[in-house]
Parts: structure tokens; sequence; C-alpha cells
């Protein structure tokens, strides 16, 4: 016989609670033991009106962002539905069973407003790390740099010639953005090139065709990383060229030693990082060890001896090529007073069974050196060692941080446009990461539902 659907009626009272609801297990609740938000309200009361409606808590602000990157809900409207329909992020942002979930308006409105005026993202992202140092998970011995390019938000049929510059009618928020950096090293005073197109939409992102298909407009986040279990310790947006992300690895490793008193002892890094002048200033300047591949176009293509077949004489500064004869120099620099040039005798040189090899038109050879070639031989030696070997294994520690970036946040490609949105977002998922580290190095214990 069939039956028929029982229909419960509803109860007059219901007994709910979030807390027990939660799974123990769940990645919230060990992230929510790291989350400290408790003086956001004191840093932000200078940005908000003592009079009128009340605003959106900050703070529920903040924890549905933390929500949305660490589980790679990019849109802020989505961000919204899922933080209402879903108990567990409802559990997180304090919100309860019947609490309101603010419009995904909010979001824009105090990102380009208050959290942007008080650096509010830069003060979590620090808060977090602090946190990591206190649970011993920062060992500040050695640090690892690289750069990761991001796809804009750009259509790149829609460039234009970079030649042309951008047309009149050019407005937005992005372009005043990129107008107010056009000084900033990071940005548009990174390199005098003229790039082939720039962006109407996103004027700051950068054309680029470094992953060698199809050229398209990017930012590079910048990671500083502890090479003891991947804690990011600093992070920066800058321009897609080599030259900012060398300056962006020089302004993290300052902002750690100024703000969180780490001095690493090692700075581990690829040769985008081994140019003469920033192996200068890590060694002369800083004191740190250069575990970098040293970025080096001297050997020659022609035949013809190339620099590292002249031996060079600390004590007596000098060279002495495959001949054995000396080369020196007058002290005068060249290169706007980066190189100095070794030069030999054109007497020794017109008489030289090697000259066919060594300098076949030029009456004597003469070889540049850097300012910073000391620093340069100590990272050339360390790189041939098993510390060499060793950094280069560590190395791989920030790029699968990149690759979690892209493929488990779903931050390949940004949603934000100009510099300042792209800060934004780098922050917010560096915050992520670090929080999501934590949660799986630090196990919760005893915890149990109310």
């Amino acid at each position: 016989m069939m039956g028929h659907r029982q229909v419960e009626q509803a109860a007059l009272f219901y007994e709910f609670s979030l807390e027990r609801h939660v799974p123990l297990d769940h990645l919230l609740r060990s992230i929510d033991r790291f989350v400290e938000l408790d003086d956001l309200r004191r840093e932000l009361a200078t940005f908000y009106s003592p009079i009128g409606r009340p605003s959106i808590d900050p703070e529920l602000m903040i924890r549905m962002l933390i929500v949305g990157y660490c589980f790679g809900i990019r849109s802020e409207r989505r961000l919204c539905e899922e933080v209402h329909l879903n108990l567990a992020y409802r559990w997180f942002c304090r919100l309860g069973l019947d609490g309101d979930v603010p419009d995904h308006s909010t979001f824009s409105k105090n990102r380009h407003g208050r959290f942007r005026e008080s650096d509010l993202l830069r003060r979590v992202f620090e808060t977090v790390l602090r946190r990591c140092i206190r649970e011993g998970l920062v060992g500040g011995e050695a640090f690892v740099v690289d750069a990761s390019l991001i796809r804009a938000d750009a259509n790149r049929q829609n460039g234009i010639e970079g030649e042309k510059g951008l047309p009149p009618e050019a407005n937005g928020r992005a372009v005043e953005e990129y107008l107010a950096v056009l000084d900033d090293a990071a940005f548009g005073a990174a390199t005098d090139v003229v790039p082939k197109f720039v962006s109407p939409a996103d004027p700051a992102a950068r054309w680029t065709g470094a992953h060698g298909g199809q050229a398209f407009f990017a930012y590079s986040t910048n990671y500083i990383i502890d090479a003891d279990n991947a804690i990011i310790v600093d992070v920066e947006a800058t321009t897609a060229i080599r030259q900012a992300e060398v300056l962006a690895a020089k302004r993290m490793i300052e902002r750690a030693m100024a703000r969180f008193d780490l001095y690493p002892a090692r700075l581990l890094g690829d040769s985008a990082y081994g140019s003469a002048e920033m192996l200068g200033w890590l060694v002369y300047e800083q004191g740190i060890e250069p575990h970098v591949t040293v970025f080096d176009k001297s050997a020659r293509q022609d035949g013809t001896f190339s620099r590292d077949d002249f031996t060079y004489d600390h004590a007596g500064d000098v060279y002495y090529c495959p001949d054995g004869k000396m080369l020196t120099t007058t002290g005068s620099r060249i290169n706007d007073g980066a190189t100095l040039r070794y030069r030999a005798s054109k007497y020794d040189c017109e008489a030289c069974r090697l000259k066919p090899q060594c300098c076949p038109k030029e009456p004597a050879r003469y070889v540049p050196r850097s300012i910073f070639e000391g620093a340069r031989d100590m990272a050339r030696q360390i790189a041939s060692s098993w510390q060499g070997r060793l950094a280069r294994r560590l190395r791989k520690k920030v790029e699968m941080l990149f690759a979690h970036l892209k493929r488990i946040l779903k931050l390949d490609r940004l949603r934000l446009r100009g510099p300042n949105g792209a800060r934004d977002e780098f922050l917010l998922a560096a915050t992520a990461q670090n929080l999501r580290k934590m949660a799986k190095l630090i196990p919760a214990q005893n915890l149990k539902p109310a």
C-alpha cells in the first residue's frame, strides 16, 4: 500500500547552535584561532563620522574577505550569497542565524575609501605575520624572493599602441591611479622603454610576453618568504618588468627589518636578482649572503676569449690574460661609474701568438670589471657549493606558493584594476595563504563544540 507523505508541522520554537553544526576539522575553525581583529575599530575610528547612519562593521567585511580569498570565491556578489547560505561562513563572520549580510556594493565603497586611506589590508597582513612569528614559524635566517605574473583585468584585443599614448577620452579610477604612479620606480618610472601596447581600461598593467605564448597585460606579485616554513614575510605589487621586481625585493627586505626586526643572513633567488648592483646592495650594504644565480652575459659567441678566461689577482688589482700578460686599470669608470676598465699593453698584444683568439680587430684587449664584482664572485662561489644546490631546492617553495595562489585560490587573473587594486588583491591573497599555512602547521587541539 502506498503511504502518504508526512508533512511536518512547523515547530513553535527551535533550539539551534551554529557552534555545534560547524565540524571540528573545518578549515575555518583552524583559521579562526589566528584572526586577531580586536584593534580594527580603534585604528579606523578617525575614518568614520561620529554622526549619521551607523556603518557596516569593518571586522565583518574583513572576515568575509578572508573567507572569499581562502576558498577562492572571486566575486564579491557571490561571496555575499555564500556567506548568507553557508553555516560555517556565518559562524566565522559572527553573523549567527539571523544576521544581515552586507550588500556587495559595500565592499567597493570601503575598499576605495577607508580601507586604502588607512592601509587596512596591509595592517591585517602584518597582524597575521606577527602571529606567525609568535608561533615560531618564522626562523628569519634565510629568505626566498621571487615574482610571478598575474593577468590584469584588461582585454588584450582592446590595447592601443604605446607610442600613441592614452586617448584624451580615457578616464576612470584606474587611469587616475596610473597617472599617480608615473614617478614610482615600481611602476611608471621602472623603465623608460615605451610598452608595445597600453590598455585604456588599466594603463598601469604592463604588456608582456614573458610566458612565451600570447602576450597579455599583467602585474607582478612579489613575495619574500621565510625558507623554514614558507611563511610569506612580505608582498608587493609592481609592474611586470625585472627592474621593478628587484626594487620590490629591496623594499620588502628593508620593511621586514624595520617592522619585524627580521635580519636574514641569506637571500635565495634566481638570476632576476643576480645583477651586479643588486648583489652589491646585499653584500656591502645589508651584509646578506647572496644565494642568488648571477646574471652574467660576459660570455662571447664569436670564438674569442671571454672574461672568464682572464684571471683576476685581488692583491695586485690586475688581470692576467691566457698568455700570462698583465692588464691594469687607471681607476677611471665607465657605464655611469659602475664599471672599471682593465687594459693590456698594446706592445704585448701585437706580439702575442693568441691575438687572433683574443682581440683580432683591436690593437689591445680590455676587460670590464663591475665595482660590485666581489659580490658577484661571492655569489658564484656559493652557487658552486652544496649551499647553492640546497638554495636551488628551497627556491621551489615560493614557486609552489604561486601555484597555490593561482590554482587553489583562483587568483590567476585580477578582478580589480589599477595599482591599488593589484595591491589589495595580493595582500588579501597572501594573508589567506599565511592563515591556511598556520592552520596546517598548528593543528587544533581540545576543540569542543559549545
